[in-house]
């Protein structure tokens, strides 16, 4: 192995800052560009379900409605 310690490689030879954060950043954007497509799906799924429960309740009351003039 190239390091000897956990410390050399978190320091590694002096660069570590930029490389650990270089890892985080690109980290933090892969987590980024998974996580909001799928709180985006989810939120479109459950606007839908809400659309469809929306016209059901409506249906069934211009049906009560229509049933209950003739």
């Amino acid at each position: 192995m190239y390091f000897q310690t956990w410390a050399a490689v978190w320091q590694m030879d002096g660069h570590g800052p930029y490389v650990w954060g270089a890892y985080s950043l690109t980290l933090l954007v892969i987590i980024a560009l998974v996580a909001i497509p799928l709180v985006r799906a989810r939120n479109l799924t459950q606007e839908i379900r809400n659309d469809e429960r929306r016209r059901a309740v409506a249906a069934e009351a211009s049906g009560e409605n229509h049933a209950s003039k003739t």
